[in-house]
């Protein structure tokens, strides 16, 4: 009898938090009360963990010239669309459409992670995260971060470093 095939989410887990943990990166998770009215996901992951808004990085997801691809910035700032389009020898971003992103990646908006997407985008990540011994991103849902080093989260999502943040 054929052995039946082990999911790939674990109990509680995220597809995020299952790929940062088969990679053996050291990671921390901290969740937090989701309140479905705060006007900013990322802003209210900072207050909640007591953590700088710009440790808190906020996944974002644009279209540059018809191929989907992920910016992470800090959630104190905005992402410069022609930077991103910039750092990925593009021409014009602009920001995709939710149903896409949320198609795309697997996760709903305000907890997209840039780690366990349903299908590998290409990924930037702001420049600035590297002045971090660590930062948080988006766990794969609303309340839940996970706090790694800069460097890890750009091996793992196969991200590139460059200047796509404002303010």
């Amino acid at each position: 009898m054929a052995k039946k095939p082990k999911k790939q989410q674990q109990s509680g887990g995220t597809p995020a938090t299952v790929a940062l943990s088969a990679s053996g990166t050291a990671f921390t998770v901290h969740s937090y009360d989701h309140d479905p009215a705060s006007p900013s996901y990322g802003e209210e992951a900072a207050q909640a963990l007591g953590v700088s808004p710009d440790r808190v990085f906020k996944t974002l997801v644009a279209d540059v010239d018809g191929t989907l691809t992920v910016a992470v910035v800090p959630v104190a700032g905005t992402l410069d669309l022609k930077a991103l389009a910039s750092a990925v020898g593009g021409k014009r971003a602009t920001m995709a459409d939710p149903a896409a992103a949320e198609r795309t990646t697997g996760y709903v908006r305000g907890g997209i992670s840039p780690l366990g997407q349903r299908k590998r985008l290409p990924t930037v990540l702001d420049a600035s995260a590297q002045s971090h011994t660590t930062i948080c991103v988006s766990a794969g849902r609303r309340g839940l971060e996970v706090e790694l080093s800069p460097a890890d989260l750009a091996s793992l999502a196969g991200a590139v470093f460059a200047e796509i943040g404002r303010g």
